[in-house]
């Protein structure tokens, strides 16, 4: 057969007819067909290579079977990659088929591959962004079932799944607090939004929680790299009362803490402790002490959302903020003060 097989070749060698073969490859619920029946029509569809056009059929059903993933930059990052592993691994338990558009953050590619997929008959979208921030959901996405990942809509109902950070952050202050420092800086980034403004809430509530007076001296904003990180332990290191403990806005000024640090001979951990937040597996265990950290939960994360926009396509409603948290991962970057 030269031609691409069609269900009536299938139904004329296994002897049934074509509705049968469609009731068994499409495995119709309640359908009566004999076991036998179902293996010579499964038979004579492997042996001519048929493969059911499912495109056709959501045409008929309105379902496709598949979500649609769109990112901004996470495919191409090594650190978010999991909240795609994590959402595949949902949909896939589910039955689902993911999708995935990465946009690079460019507003007129996204509208054009969230049109294609809505050609595609995708039931419902994931959209998510490379940290937790406040977005506007182009209006492509309105009317098709659509969660937000690392996101939260700047209006509007939906069901938007994010870090605890403000836990994750109260809880880097405790470990710091339980070994004895009373001294802790916190370096965040120079803007503000949802992940630095909940860190940063958890820092200062814990403080005040331990009974510890919050030094504004302490709190340093600076640009969210190692540099940054770099600039604003050298304005720490340098104070004539410097801090024990900082606690860094992410991983990458972390490393910034390292190397001012080594540039005054301060020993970490013996005279400085450091906890990060985001746990970059090719930073924070890379660092010679490996860096103690708050990590980001993305894997769980992403298979939350995505059992969560299915549980919509059920007929659920949307939920609004649903928390992950971030859990502390030991190394050896922190320690009682000297």
């Amino acid at each position: 057969m030269t031609r691409r097989p069609r269900i009536r070749d299938v139904a004329e060698l296994a002897g049934v007819a074509p509705s049968t073969v469609s009731v068994v490859l499409n495995d119709t619920a309640g359908a009566r067909v004999a076991g036998s029946t179902r293996d010579r029509v499964r038979a004579a569809a492997a042996e001519l290579g048929y493969v059911p056009n499912s495109f056709a059929r959501g045409l008929r059903t309105r379902r496709s079977g598949t979500l649609a993933f769109i990112g901004d930059v996470i495919a191409t990052t090594p650190y978010a990659g999991e909240l795609i592993q994590g959402a595949q691994e949902a949909a896939w338990e589910a039955g689902y088929l993911l999708m995935l558009v990465n946009t690079g953050g460019d507003a007129q590619l996204e509208e054009r591959a969230v049109r294609a997929l809505r050609r595609q008959q995708v039931e419902g979208a994931l959209y998510a962004t490379m940290y937790h921030r406040a977005v506007t959901l182009p209006e492509v996405l309105d009317g098709l079932p659509t969660v937000l990942l690392d996101a939260r809509p700047v209006s509007g109902t939906a069901t938007f799944v994010v870090p605890d950070e403000q836990t994750g952050a109260e809880d880097a202050v405790d470990e710091l607090v339980r070994l004895g420092h009373r001294r802790i800086a916190f370096v965040r980034d120079l803007h503000d939004g949802p992940a630095v403004d909940r860190r940063q809430r958890g820092y200062e509530s814990r403080l005040a929680a331990h009974g510890l007076e919050l030094d504004e001296r302490l709190v340093v904003r600076e640009r969210s790299d190692s540099a940054g990180g770099e600039r604003a332990a050298a304005v720490l290191l340098d104070a004539p009362d410097p801090p024990t403990a900082v606690f860094t806005f992410n991983d990458q000024m972390a490393i910034g803490v390292y190397r001012a640090a080594a540039a005054r001979g301060v020993r970490i951990p013996q005279d400085l402790s450091v906890i990060g937040f985001d746990d970059l597996y090719v930073v924070s265990s890379e660092l010679t002490p490996g860096l103690t950290t708050m990590a980001l939960p993305h894997r769980e994360m992403g298979r939350l959302a995505a059992r969560a926009l299915i549980a919509e396509l059920a007929g659920g409603e949307p939920t609004g903020e649903q928390l992950v948290p971030c859990p502390l991962v030991r190394r050896g970057s922190v320690a009682r003060p000297a």
